[in-house]
């Protein structure tokens, strides 16, 4: 049986809204990510039930992807009192708000503007509901990511540096960077905390173990080898997000967000620059009908 730290519960949601970690306690009330902006009602709602209409104290994010904090203006708005946590590599970009930098208008995602109060900087700790939870920098998926890690219950809040099978897209390396040694690193970094419960951006709750560190590690070694299969999984992965928010549209339309989002341009040049930009969608999305996570329906795309 997975043991989670007294006062804490976790919100498991679909892959386009990122987990929730609820965390209550007599000093004080927390949550941990907030999921996308097309999910704002739903995170309110599960949050006031989660807290039984109690205040709510603490938001965090473990980084700042639209699914992890694209419903933290909701959670200000209905908190006025709430005080927010974000890490500090991209805090700058998130005071003035550029939506560039932080890749929601590349990706072709939305996230509305939200303020933060205070930086989580690693090798720091933090007092959630009643528990000391250290923070630990944890790039790779995110170069900007941290994780949290509660050593007396030993439960980890990996974000999506680790799941039960694998790990998140590795964005920097999309991007031109190199950065699958740094997914190895944090990697490292989580065998050693040898936590005994994990908690994932996506997905369920699940236990650690060597089984878990050698899936992800064999992961690793598979994009290492062939960097186009990354990046092939990256761009489907960007288009699937959007098809899980609108679940239906026509094809052309749906091509034609992915032609004005630039990071697929961005992805092409990179690694497909042999073919072309519109050839290369048609390739992509053709791929996911293929592996029977979508389907076309007359001149419509379809999610499934």
């Amino acid at each position: 049986m997975l043991n989670l730290p007294s006062g804490v519960s976790v919100i498991e949601r679909g892959w386009l809204s990122a987990n929730m970690v609820i965390a209550q306690g007599r000093n004080n009330t927390a949550v941990v990510d907030s999921g996308y902006c097309t999910h704002a009602e739903q995170t309110i709602s599960l949050v006031r039930t989660a807290l039984n209409n109690s205040p709510l104290n603490l938001l965090l994010n473990t980084h700042l992807h639209s699914d992890h904090c694209g419903g933290n203006l909701a959670l200000q708005t209905a908190y006025k009192d709430l005080y927010t946590l974000i890490p500090p590599g991209h805090a700058a970009y998130v005071a003035n708000w550029d939506p560039v930098v932080l890749t929601h208008a590349p990706t072709g995602q939305q996230c509305p503007r939200f303020k933060y109060d205070g930086l989580l900087i690693p090798g720091t700790e933090i007092l959630l509901g009643d528990g000391v939870w250290e923070i630990h920098a944890a790039s790779g998926h995110d170069p900007h990511s941290v994780v949290l890690f509660e050593a007396e219950s030993r439960t980890l809040i990996s974000a999506d540096a680790l799941w039960e099978n694998g790990f998140g897209v590795v964005f920097p390396e999309l991007e031109g960077q190199e950065a699958f040694a740094s997914v190895g690193e944090t990697l490292d970094l989580i065998a050693q905390l040898d936590p005994q419960t994990v908690i994932p951006g996506h997905g369920p709750v699940f236990a650690y173990s060597e089984a878990v560190h050698q899936r992800a590690r064999q992961r690793l070694t598979a994009f290492t080898d062939d960097p186009t299969k990354h990046a092939r999984h990256g761009a489907k992965v960007l288009l699937k997000f959007k098809l899980l928010e609108v679940q239906k549209q026509a094809y052309q339309e749906f091509k034609s967000w992915a032609l004005t989002a630039s990071y697929f341009e961005l992805v092409r040049l990179q690694f497909f620059s042999q073919i072309a930009l519109s050839d290369w969608i048609d390739q992509m999305i053709l791929e996911l009908v293929h592996s029977g996570v979508a389907k076309r329906e007359d001149e419509a795309i379809i999610n499934i």
